[in-house]
């Protein structure tokens, strides 16, 4: 994610990262002068990092007394996630501030990690400022807000011109449904068989980046859905669900995506940033809005060419039904600890952070769509980013995920569902049964539809 972002910001935990969990109770959520704030950071993901170094000794001059603690948890998004939660099973070790994703924030709320912030916002005259579906993501069931959201993000078809123009295909490439990407997959394969023709992340070493720069963005496209909202029950028996999965058969059975053991690798997006579009070696991949913060000046893999040589389109629904386009968005958030023992600084922090100014910094550095109106209309925001103008419009085609609290262990099986096809160890039918089979497990015969 990173983008939801960068999902695929993949790390090696370190042992400082297992040291946090040990903490002392001294360093905990009770130290009233003490504000602990906990993110994520990679080698590939430093935007944030760097958003709080700017701001703890702003803040620390303007809060005597106070003295922040940054405390960056060195892990990918699953990893990360486990060592927050163990985190904040004791008031000694539970945060004050911390990232959190969007599609955690109900679940998260519903352990009792968060802070019911309506009071605080109810004062902060910047709220006002943030888009109203932004707003959202930070919404529980009771209706209150629980988390701030830093930016949102939005996905889309990324290619390399050069490659499909070697594999004869012309250019804008503006597919209008599966057919036409399997159609141009195929003649990249045929041009250039030792290139990727075109990537769409599967597999459980992927995690979340397998749903919404995966499957999520196939099942979206079609007739149907994840989850009844009206009914609040998760669909069964879906063929849409079928056919999202046989799209990806299809591109690792002609062996047009990458081979299946470099796609499980957790590594893999590595290559696909660093070597593989800067070198010509793949055709398409669907990636977020974020792309542009590995290739940009300062980014990870810096690529200037990136801005000549890469096309963006909007990935197509199923047979180009609807509005013909769908997009996935999700996000991060900053929040404030149930446990936290001075919850005023902790959001004075979380306040600070996500002023204009700073708001502003990180969405560029970040790539992320500005959730701020002030920040979304700012000179410097929309020249930063040739991309921003084109992934900003796909929000009127946008889904976000079903915002429930057990979407985590959905997610999960949706990611099996991916891998076993991938693979060929099921085929779409009977990957979907097992799917279906697992959801009534998690969630009982009377909350899913078929």
């Amino acid at each position: 994610m990173h983008r939801t972002r960068a999902t695929l910001a993949f790390a090696v935990v370190t042992a400082a990262t297992v040291a946090l969990v040990g903490c002392s109770a001294d360093s905990g959520g009770g130290d009233d002068d003490t504000i602990r704030i906990v993110y994520q950071k990679t080698d590939a993901f430093v935007a944030l990092d760097d958003l709080f170094k700017k701001v703890k000794p702003e803040f620390e001059k303007a809060n005597p007394g106070i003295t922040v603690s940054l405390e960056p948890i060195v892990a990918d998004e699953a990893d990360y996630g486990t060592k927050l939660a163990l985190m904040q099973q004791s008031p000694d070790t539970a945060p004050d501030v911390f990232y959190e994703d969007t599609f955690k924030v109900r679940s998260d709320v519903d352990a009792g990690y968060l802070l019911n912030l309506d009071e605080y916002l109810a004062d902060w005259s910047d709220w006002s400022q943030f888009n109203e579906g932004a707003k959202e993501a930070g919404r529980a069931d009771d209706g209150s807000v629980y988390a701030v959201p830093l930016g949102t993000d939005t996905r889309g078809i990324w290619y390399s011109k050069s490659v499909l123009e070697e594999a004869g295909v012309s250019l804008p490439w503006e597919p209008k449904s599966w057919e036409e990407i399997l159609d141009t997959a195929r003649k990249v394969h045929a041009a250039s068989p030792d290139k990727v023709a075109f990537n769409v992340y599967s597999g459980k070493p992927a995690g979340e980046g397998s749903v919404m720069q995966g499957f999520g963005m196939l099942m979206y496209g079609t007739d149907d859905e994840l989850y009844d909202a009206d009914e609040k029950k998760w669909v069964t028996g879906s063929q849409g669900f079928v056919d999202s999965l046989a799209f990806i058969e299809t591109l690792y059975s002609e062996g047009l995506a990458p081979a299946p053991d470099v796609a499980l690798d957790g590594s893999m997006w590595q290559k696909l940033f660093g070597e593989w579009f800067p070198n010509g070696q793949i055709g398409g991949t669907i990636e977020g809005s974020w792309s542009p913060s590995f290739w940009m000046e300062g980014g990870q893999y810096a690529w200037p060419e990136y801005v000549d040589d890469i096309g963006v389109a909007a990935f197509p629904t199923q047979n180009g039904q609807g509005d013909g386009a769908v997009s996935l968005s999700g996000g991060w958030t900053l929040a404030v600890g149930a446990n936290s023992g001075n919850p005023d600084a902790a959001f004075d922090f979380l306040a600070m952070a996500l002023d204009k100014e700073n708001a502003l910094d990180y969405n560029i550095a970040n790539s992320q769509i500005a959730v701020r109106t002030d920040v979304a209309e700012d000179p410097a925001y929309l020249e930063a980013n040739p991309f921003i103008g084109f992934f900003t419009d796909l929000v009127t085609s946008t889904h976000f995920r079903p915002a429930t609290a057990d979407y985590p262990q959905i997610s999960a099986e949706i990611q099996a569902a991916t891998e076993a096809v991938m693979t060929g160890q099921m085929t779409p039918e009977e990957a979907a049964a097992a799917y279906d089979e697992a959801v009534v497990g998690i969630v009982g015969e009377d909350n899913v539809t078929g």
